[in-house]
């Protein structure tokens, strides 16, 4: 394929010596840098040294063929490497595709201990030449991103990028921003995908491309405290693309993980079963915003088009809602109609950025983080009343802040208050009807709380925390196998999401295996979660292994021996196993919880495991005046003995549940 791969026509070689004559001279000129390697050099030296001479001088001869006809100089070897200068940064491309073609098709000829492997990098930058040898950050800043190329690849900066896009038909992969050894700010980088990466992915195709992530969008601003912008962009174009017809956006929940923990296209895919991923970057300086974005064919690792955004700030509604017509395009699907369900932007970036600032600060989930969402978001409201979904976040922030951190009445009116003005604002916002519906969940409110829940997903058939709310709903009122086809549809657009009740359900529905699956990936991705060995154990305890469960309670309390969770599963193992002296020491420590509605939920079960009834029904109560009770007491195996109390009766009055004696 060769150049043909390349738009455009050969360089003749006048820019070539106007360039080698303009260093010569010693003046300052921007260049087109190549620094290559070759894979393995210094150990195979040190096991071979006449073999590894010998392809040194093969690779040196294939190079120095190729360089000519790209009017690339040759400026010093290095040991086994070449560090070559090029009048543009499409000619130092098509040298370095050249190069790697060249040597693949020699390798193809020798036996596998007579072949080389080679890495390249390329950078476009400012140079200066001393007797012969050129120097400046241009040349170092190659040196460092060569070792990022895979072995027969190519890696350039977004300075090469930028010069040659539109210009080739390769695919050029965004691989993120890179911190490099000496390189004062992190750099772009991207990868030059071979023909034959191509060839070899596509065999192994079997992703739904209309199954779309979002990756965090690298934070390339020059304040780090600008980060929440980037999150921010990475949330809201979550939220535009799952207004898409026949796409379904993983959640953001699942996304972020990969902030922290970045991974391989390829891998990320396969973890999200996605087939299409977006990523990119955000850079803000003052009022001035850069953009950079690019949609991959994760089942080849080939990037569907790619594009630049440098406008003021003002403009980055215009910008999300072109990138997602792009997507759309390229799905070839259709953007929802416009009309009533548009969402309508924030009337300024102040109030915007404000509910940027808050969302990453609810997802921190911690009593002061909430409620410095509550203030941002005020503000936000305060200056622009129209802002609907700073509603809705606002009730979201003041739902978490209901579960233990504040008061319980005062929390969830502030809620139910903002969800309704959200709504008010714009019927049309599916997260509006999704935080009313939370609310009536929490005050035991089931029919409303099913009809909102039902217009969340209806707006968005892509929220995965509506279609959650649709399946506890279901779950709560004992009808488990609609609950399980509702969280099911939840954990599959955020399928990385800890939503504890899911497994639960799925094993109390008869899907004991689907369950275990779910807990035991959690485990591998979460680690240092507590909660996570708390679930797992519950799982074994409801199978009747608790030799099992005791296993995962000691792993769990090695990673925090306060979980509140992991305390009231070992008094269940202590009531299980008859060993009811250890039982009631778990209980005066459950008995010593601050939050009430913790407290309250370690007692009834601890209780209902020792048969003390009495006990359990007053703790019990307690909890239906707080509306705290357990979502599944009408279907869990531990309330089977309460449930056969005429007492219980009484409780589901109380609670609105349906009564059936058992």
């Amino acid at each position: 394929m060769g150049l043909s791969l390349f738009t455009g026509s050969t360089m003749d070689l006048s820019p070539g010596a106007a360039i080698v004559n303009s260093l010569s001279q010693g003046q300052r000129k921007l260049a087109a840098i190549m620094f290559t390697d070759m894979v393995g050099y210094t150990a195979l030296g040190q096991r071979d040294e006449l073999l590894s001479l010998a392809l040194v001088d093969e690779q040196r001869g294939l190079v120095r063929k190729i360089l000519p006809r790209h009017n690339g100089r040759e400026i010093k070897t290095i040991g086994d490497a070449f560090l070559v200068v090029f009048a543009s940064a499409l000619e130092a491309s098509r040298c370095a595709y050249d190069i790697q073609v060249a040597a693949r098709e020699f390798n193809a000829s020798k036996q596998s201990d007579k072949r080389f492997h080679l890495r390249i990098g390329l950078h476009l930058g400012d140079v200066l030449e001393s007797g012969g040898d050129v120097s400046g950050d241009a040349v170092n800043v190659a040196s460092r991103v060569e070792p990022l190329a895979e072995e027969d690849g190519v890696c350039l900066t977004r300075q090469v990028y930028d010069q040659i896009l539109n210009k080739t038909d390769l695919s050029l992969i965004f691989l993120g921003a890179k911190t490099l050894k000496n390189v004062m700010a992190p750099l772009e980088v991207y990868k030059m995908e071979m023909p034959w990466e191509s060839k070899d992915s596509a065999r192994g195709a079997t992703l739904d491309r209309r199954r779309v992530a979002v990756l965090p969008f690298a934070n390339m601003s020059p304040n780090p405290d600008d980060e929440f912008f980037s999150d921010g962009m990475t949330e809201e174009l979550i939220s535009a693309l799952s207004k898409i017809e026949q796409v379904e956006v993983i959640s953001r929940t699942s996304v972020m993980l990969y902030k922290k923990a970045p991974k391989p296209i390829k891998e990320v895919a396969k973890e999200l079963e996605a087939g299409t991923v977006i990523e990119g970057s955000v850079r803000k300086s003052g009022n001035k915003l850069r953009v950079t974005v690019q949609m991959i064919d994760a089942s080849r690792d080939k990037h569907l088009w790619a594009d630049s955004y440098d406008r003021e700030l003002d403009d980055v509604f215009e910008v999300q809602s072109d990138i997602s017509k792009r997507v759309s395009e390229a799905l070839q699907t259709r953007m929802l109609k416009e009309g009533p369900g548009a969402e309508k932007p924030p009337a300024s970036v102040e109030s915007y950025t404000s509910y940027l600032r808050a969302v990453q600060l609810v997802y921190q989930d911690s009593t002061e983080s909430l409620k410095a969402a509550v203030d941002l978001l005020e503000r936000a409201t305060s200056n622009d009343p129209g802002f609907a979904k700073a509603y809705a976040g606002l009730s979201w922030a003041w739902a978490r802040l209901a579960l233990g951190h504040v008061d319980w009445e005062l929390a969830v009116d502030k809620a139910e208050s903002a969800a309704r003005r959200a709504i008010q604002l714009d019927p049309n916002l599916a997260e509006a009807h999704a935080a009313l519906a939370r609310v009536f969940s929490y005050r035991d409110r089931f029919d409303e709380e099913l009809v909102e829940a039902e217009r969340a997903v209806n707006i968005n058939p892509n929220l995965a925390e509506g279609f959650s709310i649709l399946g506890l709903y279901y779950a709560t009122l004992g009808r488990l196998d609609e609950g399980y086809k509702h969280m099911s549809k939840a954990h599959e657009l955020d399928p990385l999401s800890l939503a504890f009740y899911f497994p639960v359900v799925a094993q109390l529905s008869g899907r004991e295996a689907e369950a275990l699956e779910v807990l035991e990936r959690w485990k591998t991705v979460y680690p240092r979660n507590p909660s996570v060995y708390a679930a797992l154990s519950g799982f074994y305890m409801a199978k009747g292994d608790l030799a099992t469960a005791q296993r995962v309670q000691d792993a769990g309390i090695e990673v925090d021996p306060t979980d509140g969770g992991l305390l009231t599963n070992q008094g269940l193992i202590y009531a299980f196993t008859q060993r009811k002296a250890e039982a009631e020491k778990t209980l005066e420590a459950i008995d010593r919880e601050e939050v009430e509605a913790a407290r309250l939920y370690g007692q009834v079960r601890v209780y209902a495991g020792l048969g003390r009834l009495d006990d359990a029904f007053r703790a019990l109560d307690r909890q239906a005046e707080i509306h705290s009770w357990d979502a599944l007491i009408l279907t869990l195996p531990l309330f089977e003995a309460m449930r056969k109390d005429p007492r219980f009766a009484v409780f589901c009055a109380k609670a609105g549940l349906p009564y059936r004696q058992t």
